[in-house]
């Protein structure tokens, strides 16, 4: 809430920057440290710089008027001292652009003349103001140092020497304070614009990030689900394609097959665009592949000519966690479309075994294929996804060629 609020302000000051310091506009504007300029006064800025010249005015007025009185002021010397205050006057104008050469330079002038005072004081509100608290340290303590030694010098005939003295040192201290509360405003201000594009930055990395695991999540479900469907589609398109004389029943059922696997896939695909686009995971769709669905994953690799052996052997596979059985499943689909792709014509061996309280070691090997084989776009990049499913699931995956120039992929899930 307070970044917003700070981002509204900003927006504000395009319509309403009469009413704020125009050093302030410039250090909150978005491009302030590229353009180079300087701020120009707002219509705050001359109200108070005004103001603040006819109080030094009048402070040198009275300071003028408190010289001629004094007898023992020659008239040369209230006349310089009167010249000195009137040239401090006409600087306070500058005060915004040198605060802090305006206030050492009125150190030393507002000790020998009594028409600067207000100068001074005005001089070290606006440093104290602009500045860091080390030059208002060094420049005020010198201003305070010197107190004691004017009064000596030029003794009030109103206050006795120790109450001017505190005084004037009340005065400064004030001044300070003052000035250091609208700093500490300012950089208040400064800090909640700093947390509101810091907010605006990790928003938008936020939804960038969302965006890309989206992505990803999409491209991994899309591999595991349908590059099988798909291989099948392809080893039953290409039989009839070159067997255009095969009998009739085979080309039926080769077309049944076709269309079933790809109504099969096109559910798929419906089941992955609704799970991705709701906001929480929705069960009310197909039922999730589970252990128990391997016999049916293994029939479907069989009628598409491969020849795989299923070693299945699980204790209480109903009672299996869904995530594990799914994650099961989809190992074995993807080492089945692995071997279907870079090993085509060899034997593949499927091995589940485990149980309640042990690893579930889902194991798919197959040997080295007879002669060449061309290689295949993107290879590598179901494995990936499926070490990332056996991570998430709280197991491991391996795999690595065999010996006898085979494959083999080995992943072990807790079932606890």
């Amino acid at each position: 809430m307070t970044g917003d609020r700070a981002a509204q302000n900003v927006q504000e000051f395009t319509g309403r920057r009469w009413f704020f310091p125009s050093a302030l506009i410039h250090e909150l504007a978005p491009d302030a440290a590229r353009s180079g300029r300087r701020p120009r006064r707002t219509a705050r800025d001359w109200l108070v710089d005004f103001s603040c010249f006819l109080l030094a005015a009048g402070v040198g007025l009275l300071g003028a008027e408190a010289l001629t009185a004094n007898d023992r002021v020659p008239e040369s010397l209230a006349a310089a001292d009167q010249v000195l205050g009137a040239l401090s006057c006409a600087a306070i104008w500058l005060r915004r652009r040198w605060p802090l050469g305006l206030a050492a330079v009125m150190t030393p002038i507002s000790f020998v003349s009594e028409t600067s005072g207000g100068v001074a004081v005005i001089s070290l509100f606006t440093l104290a103001v602009h500045r860091p608290f080390r030059y208002v340290f060094w420049v005020g303590g010198a201003q305070v140092a010197l107190v004691p030694v004017y009064f000596w010098w030029r003794p009030d005939p109103d206050l006795p020497y120790p109450a001017s003295i505190v005084l004037v040192m009340v005065l400064a201290v004030a001044c300070v304070g003052w000035g250091m509360f609208v700093r500490s405003k300012r950089q208040l201000m400064l800090s909640l614009r700093d947390r509101a594009r810091r907010a605006e930055t990790e928003a938008r990395l936020r939804a960038e990030t969302a965006q890309r695991l989206a992505r990803e999540a999409i491209a991994r479900e899309m591999h595991d689900v349908l590059a099988h469907r798909l291989t099948l589609l392809s080893v039953h398109a290409g039989a009839l394609e070159f067997r255009p004389d095969a009998p009739r029943e085979e080309i039926a059922r080769a077309a049944g097959v076709i269309r079933e696997s790809a109504h099969e896939a096109l559910q798929d695909l419906r089941e992955i665009i609704g799970v991705l686009r709701a906001k929480e995971s929705d069960d009310s769709g197909r039922p999730q592949p589970t252990l128990a669905a391997l016999d049916t994953l293994v029939a479907e690799s069989r009628q598409a000519g491969m020849k795989v052996i299923l070693d299945h052997r699980v204790t209480d596979a109903a009672d299996a966690p869904a995530s594990v059985g799914r994650t099961a499943y989809r190992i074995a689909q993807e080492g089945l479309t692995n071997a279907r792709k870079h090993a085509p014509g060899t034997e593949v061996t499927v091995s589940v075994t485990g149980g309640p309280g042990e690893d579930l070691t889902v194991t798919v090997r197959n040997p080295a294929p007879e002669g060449g084989v061309p290689p295949v776009p993107g290879a590598g990049q179901g494995l990936i996804g499926l070490t990332e499913r056996a991570t998430l699931a709280g197991g491991t995956l391996k795999h690595r060629p065999t010996s006898d120039g085979g494959f083999e992929v080995r992943a072990r899930l807790p079932w606890r």
